[in-house]
């Protein structure tokens, strides 16, 4: 492992601190001042935020390792780094691992572990000084995960999806319907026209989260295949529907063609979002490009 000498830091911005404190929003204030349950553990999950980062950048300065901090959405300066460190959860580190490349590990610090599952974050409040020590020293288990490859009528929109696609309907109450192709290594297809509520695709890092839940098998966390999950498939009277969940291996790709004037495909999360429409075609494949995560409870 290249020695840590330059640190960045990405930490989330709190639902409290975009909507009362920088950008009030005046009905969760009044919801705030009448202590409504529906906001109820917003100002507890902002202190314990501020805290962990507090404790972060207390850490990092008793160690003595240079660091700078910076927002997600400015991270193109990682590449000047040996570590990226968030402090938030899964969702803060999803958001920075779209701008690290795979030269570039990452420390993962949950700040609020008692309401949190932080998946990819070895750190957590009240440990962070441990963990960031041990990421410093080179002492832990480095995991390089399969990110995916997306492109949309031949142009990429990203190669570093680490979760999953959705693809689906603008309306969650609308049905989805496209072409499902799947293409193994070796070039056999299996080509199915389908009518769902939509499409989970993904690698191995996200195969315990959306994919799981709608019925899609746990991968091991270093594979490099992908998972193809249809959501609550239609199936007609007296039809059957030959793909419903199934693992694409490496080499194999992913194509669908859009039936549908106005869908869309969310990459790791609801953020990260473009417009499909009718005739599109797009394609998923495992990327070249991982993402070394530090720590991961499966790699150590």
């Amino acid at each position: 492992m290249t020695p840590v000498t330059r640190v960045l830091l990405v930490a989330k911005k709190t639902t409290y601190r975009k909507f009362v404190v920088e950008s009030p929003d005046l009905r969760i204030t009044r919801l705030l001042e009448k202590g409504d349950e529906s906001v109820r553990k917003l100002r507890k999950s902002h202190d314990d935020h501020e805290e962990a980062i507090a404790e972060v950048l207390a850490a990092l300065d008793a160690i003595g390792v240079p660091y700078k901090r910076c927002e997600s959405h400015a991270l193109g300066v990682a590449t000047k780094s040996d570590l990226v460190v968030t402090v938030g959860g899964d969702g803060t580190l999803l958001r920075a691992s779209h701008e690290i490349g795979d030269s570039v590990p990452l420390l993962g610090i949950n700040s609020a572990p008692r309401h949190s599952v932080g998946f990819f974050c070895y750190g957590k409040k009240g440990s962070a000084r441990q963990a960031l020590k041990d990421a410093i020293a080179g002492r832990l288990a480095r995991a390089d995960l399969t990110r995916m490859h997306v492109s949309l009528n031949g142009i990429t929109i990203s190669s570093r999806v680490l979760n999953e696609a959705l693809y689906c309907h603008v309306s969650p109450a609308a049905t989805s319907r496209y072409i499902l192709r799947i293409e193994d290594p070796n070039g056999e297809a299996v080509e199915e026209e389908q009518r769902s509520s939509g499409l989970w695709i993904g690698p191995a890092a996200g195969s315990t989260a959306a994919q799981r839940s709608a019925g899609g098998r746990v991968l091991p966390l270093l594979s490099r295949k992908i998972q193809v999950v249809v959501r609550e498939p239609y199936i007609a009277i007296g039809k059957t529907l030959r793909y419903r969940r199934g693992i694409v291996g490496k080499g194999g790709r992913v194509t669908l063609v859009s039936k549908m004037r106005e869908a869309k495909v969310f990459l790791d999360g609801h953020e990260r979002v473009s417009d499909v429409t009718i005739g599109d075609v797009m394609v998923m494949t495992a990327a070249e490009e991982r993402l070394t995560v530090l720590g991961l409870r499966s790699a150590r």
